[in-house]
């Protein structure tokens, strides 16, 4: 019986805080990509540079970059024609980034071709070589035309060669041919949702199921065609419902190298009664309908055909919150009057912020959470103490590793990066 153990072991690391975890001989597997056995993979996000002022050396100064395997840039689009197009030229490769806020202490030449975030990840991965970097596509305000852009065989192929062109080969527009060539070792697929609702406005078809897997499928075709050694992976959903209305599992993980699987946002300020962000076992006390869990989650692919070595869970740098609280017990599955305040949205706030909030915290050894209540909010978010327990089922269950949404939240030490990379390396 393995669960009971893990519930112990939770409670062991909660109570450790970042210490040592001892982990069973027959958890650990052979060395992937650099001699990494777990994949360490944060998000970073192409917008941060602006208001939030995170830039990709922040990266490095914090010490994040040395402890992750990938960095994922989001987002790249999907146009109305079909084809791969990016959401923001400047940010992406045309805004001339100054000496502080480059990875290597220079400022962007007026005139040299490649300017950005890009020229600024090129940089990064100079300084780390081991360090793999993929295009985002999609993400939940960008998933749009994907069910249009998979339709047809043809559609699939155009989609592809574009994705490629874009991406990988580094044709950016306005550019000379091949600019981009060497920022990015692979794409990786944030449609939101194949098959089922995402954003007000995205094009859902039954058909989606089918045609996501024949789109991987052609995608990888024409990536190995390119660069047999270029990665392809896919933001997964929690939902067991939204894996079956658009993923036919087994045949999608079989073109991927790996997947991240949703495990934050399982209840949030869409609802009207606190819950918790991204709890890892499911609470008996949870009184919605549904009762979602990072541990339901992988068991909801572990069942369809994924396998667990392929399984990367995702984790929050972020949290959820609710004002207008009642106090029975803490705060949790109480009835809230709204959204928390928050820095960038209500409801929302990056750990950070969070780490340094004032009311009592509160941690679930049972369900492997923490929260912070006042008296007035809920906050529900991860520490580095639930994250060493998240690693440790991680490792113990032989999972591929963590995806952290996103990296601006995490501090200027890296708690968040360094509690993953303290277990799983």
């Amino acid at each position: 019986m393995r669960r009971p153990f893990l519930h112990l072991l939770t409670a062991a690391v909660l109570a450790a805080g970042l210490g040592a975890v001892a982990v069973p001989a027959q958890a650990s597997a052979g060395p992937s990509d650099g001699g990494d056995r777990f994949k360490r993979v944060a998000y970073f996000i192409q917008w941060g540079i602006y208001g939030r002022n995170y830039h990709v050396r922040d990266m490095d100064v914090s010490g994040a970059a040395k402890k992750l395997t990938h960095v994922n840039y989001a987002f790249g689009n999907v146009g109305a024609e079909g084809t791969c197009v990016s959401f923001d030229a400047w940010a992406d490769w045309q805004r001339p980034v100054p000496a502080e806020q480059s990875v290597d202490g220079v400022a962007d030449a007026p005139g040299q071709a490649l300017n950005g975030n890009l020229n600024q990840l090129k940089k990064l991965k100079a300084k780390y070589p081991k360090l793999k970097v993929l295009i985002s596509l999609g993400g939940w305000t960008g998933s749009k035309n994907f069910s249009d852009a998979v339709l047809t065989a043809e559609a699939r192929g155009r989609l592809a060669a574009s994705c490629v062109d874009l991406w990988l080969k580094g044709n950016l527009p306005g550019l000379p041919a091949g600019a981009g060539a060497g920022v990015f070792d692979g794409i990786d697929l944030d449609w939101e949702w194949p098959g089922s609702d995402g954003d007000v406005g995205n094009v859902i078809r039954p058909e989606d199921k089918r045609n996501f897997t024949l789109f991987v499928t052609e995608l990888r075709r024409q990536m190995r065609a390119f660069d047999a050694k270029a990665q392809l992976t896919a933001f997964l959903p929690a939902a067991e419902a939204k894996i079956d209305a658009g993923f036919e599992v087994r045949q999608v993980f079989g073109q991927l190298d790996f997947a991240t699987v949703q495990g934050y946002d399982l209840h949030g300020t869409w609802e009207s009664r606190t819950g918790h962000n991204g709890n890892l076992f499911t609470d008996r006390r949870d009184p919605n309908p549904v009762r979602y869990s990072v541990d339901a989650t992988v068991k909801a692919y572990l069942t369809r055909g994924a396998p667990a070595k392929k399984i990367v869970v995702g984790v929050p740098a972020y949290g959820q919150g609710w004002t207008g609280v009642g106090p029975v017990a803490h705060g949790l599955y109480q009835a809230a009057a709204g959204p928390a305040p928050g820095t960038w949205a209500a409801g929302n706030e990056d750990y950070k912020v969070l780490a340094g909030k004032p009311g009592r915290r509160y941690h679930d050894v049972l369900t492997g959470t923490q929260w912070l209540y006042d008296g007035n909010e809920f906050w529900s978010y991860d520490d580095p103490a639930t994250l060493v327990a998240k690693a440790a089922y991680i490792r113990l269950h032989g999972l591929g590793g963590s995806m952290m949404w996103s990296i601006d939240g995490d501090d200027g030490k890296a708690s968040l990066t360094s509690a993953l990379y303290s277990v799983l390396r």
